[in-house]
């Protein structure tokens, strides 16, 4: 009994670590586990308790349950039949692609993550970058839909920020699911979008079997309440301008809807606009065809080298935000309201048929979004500088007609959101600050735009250019 036993001391270290390993995995992990489930939980009831529009059991319930639901749904099962026979692939083949298709859509929604962590992120971010603005209106509206509706926010894009600048913005009324595209498809970021309901989108994927998982996850989502934030320009606009609304998640939504048996289904269409969107330059120039194309080291190198100067002028006490963000919230358009008036039922109209509605509803809440986008101070000076490109003109003249360009907009319905009492402060910051960008210069003669700051200025003036044609 007492007969000592002589081991390798690798043997010893592999026994341990396998030890270690049973005593973490048996006895730590489900303290663990335990700990933050309750810690979950305390998280959820409290924002049922302040939330307008509570969590629902679809975003509370297990990923893998999602997964299954998903990749065992009958129109998806359905469509590997049929391609398996038609493009003769054995039937697991196209059953591992679903699951790997589903895996990548489907989120992990962590109301802790979103709430404790996400939320204080994109709110310290946000007010870090911008002065933001948000038009009072916007409890009003959203205190209008009813409680078990489906919210979908359909928004304009034109900036990254636009994710975070709305998530913190309506996160004290609801959480919302974004589509994300595949640059944040990316190491740790991807573990923490999802965490927080985000779900990606191969935005260019013409594969129908893609396609057709995707189409499902969503009409899911749509039919369990989830609140989700859609951008129908299908991506970033490259000019300025708005584009034409891309139908495919809209009809993904509105497909098999039944206004008289489903939830109803609320748009709310939502402006955004900014002194000074980072991507403007990169924008502009993806609409070159010559254009060079550059390497991600390059990317890289000239976002660290932008973050370093930021960092040095903060340092000296010169650093300023980057100008007014201002989100306008317009009126909530009801799905059901809209079938009952227009006598439509998207889930009997065949394809042809329904696409032809869907496009005429997604019009609609394009005229909305077009309306609702806020007038910020740069965009006034970028449309006066252009207007008067050929002369030098004094500040008060700049500030003189950039008043006048705004009492026009506002005339016509047009939203001014940034202080009444200060817009002359405000407009002769805008004028300072793009003189700092090197977009007017100021010499005896006055103040006038470069010869080759035409197109970045013109980006800025796009997003108004309804209110002046």
């Amino acid at each position: 009994m007492n007969t000592l036993i002589t081991i390798p001391f690798w043997l010893f270290i592999l026994l341990s670590l396998i030890t270690a390993f049973v005593i973490v995995q048996k006895f730590l992990f489900p303290g663990i586990r335990w700990f933050f489930r309750k810690k979950i939980n305390l998280a959820i009831k409290e924002l049922n308790e302040r939330l307008n529009f509570r969590l629902r059991p679809f975003q509370l319930t297990k990923r893998q349950v999602l997964l299954d639901r998903l990749i065992h749904d009958p129109q998806v099962l359905e469509l590997v039949q049929t391609q398996s026979i038609e493009d003769e692939v054995p039937r697991e083949v196209l059953m591992e692609k679903v699951h790997t298709y589903a895996r990548e859509i489907v989120p992990s929604f962590n109301a802790y993550i979103y709430y404790r962590f996400g939320f204080w992120v994109s709110k310290k971010i946000a007010m870090m970058l911008y002065k933001v603005r948000v038009k009072t209106a916007t409890k009003h509206h959203l205190s209008q839909v009813d409680e078990n509706a489906t919210v979908v926010f359909v928004m304009n894009h034109r900036s990254n920020m636009d994710y975070i600048l709305v998530s913190f913005l309506v996160s004290e009324k609801m959480t919302m699911s974004y589509a994300v595209g595949e640059w944040a498809r990316v190491w740790p970021l991807q573990g923490l979008i999802k965490s927080m309901g985000a779900y990606f989108v191969r935005r260019n994927s013409r594969n129908p079997l893609y396609r057709k998982v995707l189409e499902r996850y969503i009409a899911m989502a749509t039919k369990e309440g989830v609140c989700q934030a859609v951008f129908p320009e299908g991506g970033l606009t490259r000019d300025g301008k708005i584009r034409a609304p891309k139908l495919g998640f809209l009809d993904y939504m509105l497909r098999n809807y039944n206004h008289k048996e489903d939830r109803d289904v609320v748009f709310i269409p939502v402006g955004i606009n900014y002194d000074r969107v980072l991507e403007d330059r990169t924008l502009l120039r993806s609409l070159d065809p010559n254009a060079k194309r550059r390497s991600r080291w390059f990317a890289i190198k000239t976002t660290l080298k932008f973050w370093l100067h930021n960092l040095r002028l903060a340092r000296r006490h010169q650093w300023q935000r980057f100008g007014y963000a201002s989100v306008s919230f317009a009126h909530p358009v009801s799905t059901r309201e809209y079938c009952k008036k227009n006598n439509i039922d998207f889930s009997r109209l065949a394809s042809e048929a329904r696409f032809k509605q869907v496009a005429h509803l997604a019009d609609g809440l394009m005229k909305d979004i077009e309306k609702t986008i806020p007038i910020v101070p740069m965009v006034l000076l970028a449309s006066v500088f252009i207007q008067l490109r050929a002369h030098p003109i004094s500040k008060q003249q700049a500030l003189s007609n950039a008043r006048e360009l705004m009492e026009s907009i506002e005339i016509k319905g047009g939203q001014i959101l940034f202080p009444n009492k200060d817009k002359q402060v405000n407009l002769e910051a805008a004028i300072d600050m793009l003189c700092l960008r090197h977009l007017v210069r100021f010499d005896s003669q006055g103040y006038q735009m470069y010869d080759d700051a035409s197109e970045i200025l013109g980006y800025y003036q796009n997003s108004i250019i309804h209110w002046i044609d």
